[in-house]
């Protein structure tokens, strides 16, 4: 049965009305198909197999949503939560059941962990023998349970429908986050009546607040125009709310510093003055300073975890007034106790806060806050950024970075990494001033994710330029999905920043083990040039710094071609400034001459 462009607008129609089509006949494949279409799906990331090979066979025969057949699942999953972490929508993942599912899992706990909107759609062996031990069966909703935010096991295909409404209410709205589908083959296959999609939904249980209580926003807002030496600290909530253009309102309006954590960075742009770089385990002195001697602290969609505030100790030791805005309660308190706090979405309540500050008369301390920029600018003086070129014989990671960031700073770029030395030096050095614009993991630090997120995010965004930075240690966990760019035409340009290092353990073994290297030296790479050229890409080999920006320009004009920049970078240089755990924040390493 084709489900065509006409029965979708159709099914719009009947949406917007309140009203369901006529009743038919299909398979609950199709149901599934049409829901995803209902919900405006333009591309699912998948891997077919034998539990999902009758929503594959409904696929066929649509021809509204882009299939991407990725070379191993949890590129599948990775891929759809760059593409959700890029546009703010849902991303859909489908895979089969057994291993398809066990693959997915990391892909799932790292969208879990940074609270990303996503559907994944996963197979089932028939109901009759679930718990039977059977051919590629797994408890995927048993696996999954921990790492997402709910997840569905569908034994009646008349309920998928409703499922699918719930799965992407869920998955949107409140704290974002995955959930997880389980649809057994035989639901897929049943033929049930279909009489549209739900046009809205009510779920007793679950009912997320999103307008903050106006008495602890003008508490908050009192306790903030009367500060001495107020900061500003936001994560990640601010772009999943997309709140960006309300933040950055307040800041300026209060004239207040800020900083943003590395899942927040492009929320208040980097160049601006007003903002302290990023804060926390690689943050800068002035931040990380500023954080443990304010007076008064907003923190905006953040949640205080260990790589932000160091040890919870240390950060205790000073007295201040903590202001907490955030969508999930259960975030608020659960390291740090504070005085003010604030449920509701971001967005909502920074809004209801400039209005508040707009009718009001008092202004902040003009003078205050001139003695505590004073004493930031002191602080910023040690110029913690700044990095040695050495001789000049050999690449600085920081200077490809940085060099990448000089020509890339006017263009509509999305900068995507993995994860290690060449994440921080990223997040440190290239100056994100749009939100949405930095995608990487954060709170499960995913090494593989660099390929497929720039994948998904070329696909939603193809006129953008997409650079992934990346290590030759995380680059060849996920290196098969090269296959999937040279297919789906996703021209994405690599950086990969090699020392031959699993650079972020050799660091700590440098620091905290005395300089012991238990296997974090990479003996037998691969010549990437070859392998890029294997796949159909275009490779490069840079050795030299004067060769850093030329192979950068070329690689920028072959716009049609992805492109495998192999940068040999010096296999010494640390990522500074540097807090060991267990140390307070301000506790810093500065350079290497403090080790």
């Amino acid at each position: 049965m084709e489900i065509s462009k006409a029965e979708i607008a159709s099914a719009s129609a009947a949406n917007q009305t309140g009203k369901s089509s006529a009743s038919q006949e299909i398979r609950g494949a199709e149901v599934l198909v049409k829901c995803l279409q209902a919900e405006g799906v333009s591309f699912v990331w998948g891997y077919p197999g034998g539990a999902v090979l009758h929503i594959y066979d409904a696929f066929y025969k649509q021809d509204t949503i882009q299939h991407v057949l990725v070379r191993h699942e949890q590129a599948a999953v990775h891929a759809a939560d760059g593409y959700a972490r890029a546009t703010g929508q849902v991303g859909v993942a489908l895979v089969t059941s057994g291993p398809g599912v066990t693959n997915a899992v990391t892909g799932i706990a790292t969208a879990y962990m940074d609270s990303i909107p996503m559907v994944i759609i996963t197979g089932q062996v028939p109901t009759h023998a679930i718990g039977l031990d059977a051919f590629q069966e797994c408890d995927t909703v048993g696996i999954t349970r921990p790492i997402v935010k709910h997840n569905f096991l569908v034994k009646d295909a008349r309920d998928l429908a409703l499922t699918m409404k719930k799965a992407f209410h869920i998955a949107r709205s409140g704290r974002p986050g995955p959930v997880v589908v389980d649809i057994p083959k035989d639901v897929s296959f049943k033929k049930v009546p279909y009489g549209g999609y739900p046009a809205s939904i009510e779920m007793r249980s679950y009912n997320p607040v999103r307008k903050g209580h106006g008495g602890q926003i003008r508490k908050a807002l009192q306790l903030l125009l009367t500060a001495k030496r107020p900061y500003i600290y936001t994560g990640g909530g601010v772009l999943l709310s997309n709140a960006s253009a309300e933040l950055r309102t307040l800041v300026d309006m209060l004239g207040y510093p800020c900083t943003n954590t590395l899942m927040g960075l492009g929320a208040y742009p980097a160049s601006d003055p007003k903002f302290l770089g990023m804060l926390g385990m690689h943050g800068t002195v002035e931040a990380n300073n500023a954080m443990q001697n304010c007076d008064v602290l907003l923190a905006v969609g953040a949640r205080f975890d260990d790589r932000v505030i160091g040890n919870p100790k240390h950060f205790a030791q000073n007295e201040r007034k903590i202001i907490h805005i955030d969508i999930d309660p259960s975030s608020i308190s659960k390291r740090v106790k504070v005085d003010i706090p604030i449920v509701g979405d971001v967005k909502d309540v920074l809004s209801e806060m400039i209005a508040m500050i707009k009718e009001g008369t008092v202004k902040p301390d003009a003078d205050a806050l001139g003695a505590w920029w004073e004493t930031i600018d002191g602080w910023r003086k040690r110029d913690c950024m700044k990095y040695s070129m050495g001789k000049g014989d050999v690449i600085k990671p920081q200077y490809v970075v940085e060099t990448l960031w000089n020509m890339t700073k006017d263009a509509d770029t999305y900068i995507t990494s993995d994860v290690g030395q060449h994440q921080m030096w990223a997040a440190q050095y290239y100056k994100f001033n749009e939100p949405r614009r930095w995608i990487n993991s954060g709170g499960l630090g995913t090494m593989g994710v660099g390929i497929p997120y720039a994948m998904g995010i070329k696909l939603a965004k193809p006129e953008s330029e997409v650079f992934c930075i990346t290590g030759e240690g995380s680059v060849q966990m996920c290196i098969q999905e090269l296959s999937t760019c040279l297919q789906y035409n996703t021209p994405i340009k690599i950086v990969s920043l090699n020392n031959r290092y699993l650079g972020m353990v050799r660091q700590w073994q440098e620091v905290e083990y005395e300089g012991r290297y238990s296997h974090s030296y990479m003996d037998a790479l691969p010549n990437f040039v070859k392998l890029a050229e294997a796949y159909g890409h275009v490779g490069m080999l840079i050795e030299k710094p004067q060769d850093v920006e030329p192979a950068l320009r070329e690689a920028r004009k072959l716009k049609d071609r992805t492109v495998f920049m192999d940068f040999r970078t010096d296999p010494t240089e640390n990522v500074f400034p540097m807090v060991q755990a267990g140390k307070g924040i301000t506790e810093m390493l500065l350079g290497s001459e403090d080790l």
